[in-house]
């Protein structure tokens, strides 16, 4: 049995999708409406899902990483019986934007463990979608920086991949799309999606870190600004590790917004 976390996301869903096309039996676990519900700020409650499990896919929260202890939760992860645990970590470990503690504590536990470490996702740019919608506009920052983007159910293709087969123990995937593109470039796209041109406006720095701060801790707003800003060369690099894991090349952003149009018009 595999138990997946973040069920309701963007990962989430395709992944639990995906194990049960494959004939696996599969636990979906959410705050939110799910087969169980559980809030890993509170460890205990993801208990009753874990029984019987033998592996466990780990999506964390924002409000996780502000209030949760992972120390704590892989305690009860351990106790429950699970053998291995395929963490959804980030791309900035890697390039130490971001800090390495929940990948620490899973390599700790002693349980067998694959890291993911997806960078800039496809999906961010639903945050477009109403004002795509309303006036046929994207405002965004750093408007001709590009950066490997991926789509969200390539991740969870890998992530079913990983937990299905045996051989990725103690392995770290670093998941991009096919090739870099910009938030310029992906207004085009969802432009040919929805077949009406998409006017794209640059956003300063500023305003993009304002809005951002409505939603998201300010570390992570700055961690963010300067990977979509100031990318280093490993940021813009294309990863082979999908390719790798599937055996075919990742989707492309144009085809992730052909599949999401309904979200746009």
């Amino acid at each position: 049995m595999i138990v997946v976390t973040g069920a309701t996301g963007n990962v989430g869903q395709p992944l639990v999708r995906a194990l049960a096309e494959a004939g696996e039996e599969v636990v979906a676990v959410s705050r939110r409406a799910a087969e169980h519900r559980a809030d890993l700020v509170e460890p205990e409650t993801l208990k009753p899902a874990l029984d019987g499990a033998e592996a466990l896919f780990l999506l964390t929260s924002s409000d996780f990483m502000a209030r949760g202890n992972i120390h704590d939760l892989m305690a009860v992860v351990r106790e429950s019986g699970v053998q291995r645990v395929v963490l959804l970590s980030s791309q900035g470990v890697g390039t130490q934007r971001h800090p390495s503690h929940l990948e620490d504590a899973v390599k700790q536990s002693g349980l067998q463990w694959t890291m993911l470490r997806p960078g800039n996702f496809n999906s961010n740019t639903f945050q477009w979608a109403d004002m795509v919608r309303t006036q046929r506009l994207v405002e965004a920052p750093f408007a001709d920086v590009a950066l490997p983007a991926i789509d969200p159910v390539d991740i969870a293709e890998v992530a079913a991949r990983v937990l299905r087969e045996p051989g990725h123990e103690g392995s770290i995937y670093t998941l991009t799309g096919p090739e870099p593109i910009s938030p310029r470039q992906q207004a085009a796209a969802i432009g040919e999606a929805v077949g009406e041109p998409v006017r794209f406006v640059e956003q300063s720095r500023p305003d993009a870190r304002a809005r951002m701060l409505q939603f998201m801790p300010e570390p992570v707003v700055e961690s963010t600004l300067g990977i979509l800003g100031e990318p280093s060369a490993a940021e813009q690099r294309v990863s082979p590790d999908v390719e790798r894991v599937l055996g075919r090349s990742p989707r492309t952003y144009a085809d992730w917004a052909a599949r999401n149009v309904v979200v746009f018009k």
